[in-house]
């Protein structure tokens, strides 16, 4: 579960997930090519190395529990080498892993994580960027795919009610195809 903070109750999400056994990821708000903010504290290119210090820990304060961090939005910000050489060491200094949403085929963010000493991975689908269950359907079967074939697979999705939907319904045939879900 990837909580976004300085949510009302991003602190209560965090610590149901973890009551029920839910790994919890910081869903760390990055500054985006859309070029308005996305969320009213993020992490943008150009920040202080102070700032960016500061602000990371204040999140991480409002997401208790979090064993890793995935980027929300972020297509300037994972694409900024500086941003990400500023972040990645605070995330090896608390252990935190980072999850590359993919946000952008130009992210540095994996590389920059792995140069800090960061474990590190990359979403292959994104399950419900059409939110029919149709599409979702379609994504997660790719995934399987791509688990199968290639031994892993890191699939993102929402909590809307079509992915959901879609997983549950599918998630016992993953099992019988031998896929099997872990954390991250």
């Amino acid at each position: 579960i990837s909580v976004l903070p300085h949510e009302m109750n991003s602190g209560e999400i965090a610590e149901e997930a973890r009551r029920r056994g839910y790994q919890v990821m910081l869903h760390l708000p990055l500054a985006s090519n859309a070029g308005d903010k996305d969320e009213a504290i993020e992490l943008h290119p150009g920040m202080a190395s102070a700032a960016v210090e500061k602000t990371f820990a204040a999140m991480l304060d409002t997401v208790p529990y979090a064993a890793g961090v995935n980027n929300h939005e972020g297509s300037l910000g994972t694409a900024d080498q500086k941003l990400m050489d500023e972040l990645m060491p605070l995330l090896h200094e608390r252990n935190l892993f980072f999850i590359d949403s993919r946000t952008t085929a130009a992210t540095v963010a994996e590389t920059a994580a792995h140069a800090a000493g960061v474990a590190a991975a990359r979403r292959n689908v994104f399950l419900d960027d059409e939110q029919s269950v149709a599409a979702i359907r379609k994504q997660f079967v790719l995934a399987i795919r791509d688990a199968r074939e290639k031994g892993s697979a890191l699939a993102i999705g929402h909590p809307h009610p079509e992915t959901l939907e879609v997983l549950n319904e599918m998630l016992p045939e993953a099992e019988r195809q031998g896929v099997r879900l872990v954390f991250a």
